[in-house]
């Protein structure tokens, strides 16, 4: 089957993500790690299934193996991807996504980059201090203005690497 916008041949069936999340937190919670997000890209083969693991401590190449034998074993008992994929378990890095409203906790302070769905006062891309999360909307302060955006307008947030 080919894809008419792209002219490519349709990738894997994609399981949804949420179904994922709920397949894998848990494992990897018991291994002592915090499943901060997933990235599942199945738009070419072999798709890719990017598990972003912490902890407090870091993160180091033997907690990534760990988790990795971990997830692939539960992957190859319930096989909730259909065909060939290749997994990957890495650190969040320090430019690390916000996906969970404890994210928005945790790093109340530092400086994030927020990609809205939908223009908010003309402008859809923000680069502020975040000052926290009330009532499922995220504060922020940007050159001494204040906005408030709600949780599930956001497309994409990222905290800024302080060097």
């Amino acid at each position: 089957k080919t894809d008419r916008k792209t002219g490519r041949e349709s990738g894997m069936i994609r399981p949804e993500r949420k179904v994922l999340l709920e397949l894998l937190e848990p494992e990897v919670e018991q291994l002592g790690f915090e499943l901060a997000y997933i990235e599942a890209l199945f738009d070419s083969r072999p798709g890719i299934l990017r598990l972003f693991i912490d902890k407090e401590a870091g993160i180091t190449l033997d907690d990534c193996a760990a988790v990795s034998r971990q997830v692939s074993a539960v992957l190859d008992v319930e096989d909730p991807i259909p065909g060939d994929y290749n997994l990957e378990v890495s650190s969040p890095g320090m430019n690390r996504q916000l996906v969970k409203p404890e994210h928005f906790e945790k790093f109340v302070g530092q400086q994030v980059k927020i990609k809205l769905k939908r223009a908010l006062n003309e402008r859809r891309n923000f680069k502020a201090k975040l000052l926290g999360l009330e009532a499922e909307q995220i504060l922020l302060e940007e050159e001494q203005q204040r906005f408030k955006i709600p949780l599930q307008e956001i497309e994409t947030a990222r905290l800024v690497p302080e060097l």
